[in-house]
């Protein structure tokens, strides 16, 4: 194809200009969102945390809590723990399953962060609350499908709930305003035999 002149480039960008003017004139409504980050990708809890610092830029408060990964140290920890005023970041799991390999004491675990989800979404002072990893939980039954659904259906207008994980159970992609797929293309942990690295995985 033949390269445009700039008039040209110029005069194709102001149509594409004028129509997403017109798009956006359209978008009248605000309000929060149901946000699921699934599928087998890394980068579900990544952009769940980048939304995150995006909101406490913004002065909103954020809650997450971890379902699985609280046994280990992360950076993200590190980085919200020195924003104790608009995070709170709890990570309640202790680990994967393979590890733990006590289903009722992992069903319980899982009881007693869910409730501290519910806490944070019932709280008006939270304005995005994050539920990492609920998505293996809900895998697993250690929690109803339909609890978890009532809650999200009586949460405040204005918050925004995000909840990460593979395999997000179909009634919970219904429910939710914005789902993402995170697709693997390529991973260093199966293709290289590359361990999991601070900075990159956790």
């Amino acid at each position: 194809m033949k390269p445009r002149t700039d008039a040209e480039h110029k005069a194709k960008m102001q149509k594409v200009q004028a129509a997403q003017a017109k798009k956006l004139a359209a978008k009248t409504v605000e309000k929060g969102l149901v946000i699921v980050h699934t599928g087998r990708g890394k980068g579900k809890s990544s952009a769940a945390f980048g939304m995150a610092i995006r909101a406490i830029g913004h002065g909103m408060k954020v809650g997450i809590v971890q379902f699985v990964k609280g046994a280990m140290a992360t950076g993200e920890r590190a980085v919200f723990d020195r924003f104790p005023e608009l995070a709170a970041f709890k990570p309640m799991g202790e680990g994967f399953t393979w590890d733990t390999q006590d289903r009722a004491r992992d069903i319980a675990v899982a009881r007693e962060a869910w409730e501290e989800v519910k806490r944070m979404i019932a709280d008006p002072g939270y304005k995005m609350v994050i539920a990492d990893e609920l998505n293996i939980v809900l895998r697993y039954d250690y929690l109803p499908i339909d609890e978890v659904l009532a809650a999200l259906a009586t949460k405040p207008a204005m918050t925004h709930v995000v909840i990460t994980g593979r395999n997000a159970p179909q009634a919970l992609i219904d429910a939710a305003d914005l789902v993402t797929e995170m697709a693997q293309i390529k991973h260093p942990f199966r293709e290289q035999n590359v361990r999991a690295q601070a900075g990159v995985e956790f």
